[in-house]
């Protein structure tokens, strides 16, 4: 994967090329470490990805972004972070970055966040910690069981089987969903999906059920 790496501070892109390289599976094309830097390189380099900062000098990264996947449209681009904020993260995802990482994230989990981003194997942000269930209720609002739906719909789980589990009906989950919706600014199903993801709030393996 041709990887094109965008960041103000040359220690960070440093250790991203040391690690990528290591892993074999990557080809560090270009480095940025201005703004004005990022779109002569994606034109000169034709990079698979780009990993962009999401704090970049000398443009907002999220309207390089935009320039980006206009111009390049089968350019992925992965954002890096230092800021844990779910709305920013979100915004990154919604004006189409493939994927979040969060600085804080372990060296060795770097390469497959970026397979996986690219892949569209996953769609929340990686490095990000899990917050508990209490906190989620707290700070969105939501009730026990809105949250426990939400929770089995970004796992992949249908009304249909929502319903059977939690022995409801499925207008009942369609309910409880719509009032989630509204609670969590969203208005479907795949950005209440993302909204769980990218907060770790999916059900375990050991709790799903065929």
């Amino acid at each position: 994967m041709k990887v094109l790496l965008a960041d103000g501070h040359p220690l960070l892109l440093a250790g991203l090329r040391e690690i990528l390289e290591a892993d074999g599976g990557f080809e560090i094309v270009g480095e940025a470490t201005h703004g004005s830097e990022v779109m002569p390189l994606v034109a000169h380099s034709s990079p698979d990805t780009v990993l962009l900062a999401m704090r970049i000098p000398g443009i907002d990264s999220l309207a390089c972004l935009d320039r980006i996947l206009s111009t390049y449209p089968s350019v992925n681009v992965v954002m890096l972070t230092n800021d844990a904020d779910p709305a920013q993260i979100q915004s990154a995802f919604r004006h189409g970055a493939c994927g979040v990482l969060l600085k804080t994230i372990d060296p060795r989990d770097l390469a497959a966040a970026i397979r996986q981003a690219v892949d569209r194997t996953a769609f929340h942000a990686h490095g990000l910690p899990a917050i508990t269930d209490s906190v989620a209720t707290q700070t969105t609002g939501l009730t026990t069981r809105e949250l426990e739906i939400v929770r089995a719909v970004a796992s992949g789980q249908s009304n249909r089987v929502i319903a059977q589990e939690l022995w409801i009906t499925e207008p009942t989950v369609k309910f409880h969903l719509t009032n989630a919706y509204r609670k969590l600014g969203v208005s479907n199903r795949t950005e209440a999906a993302r909204w769980a993801l990218e907060r770790g709030l999916q059900l375990e393996p050991a709790q799903q059920r065929d």
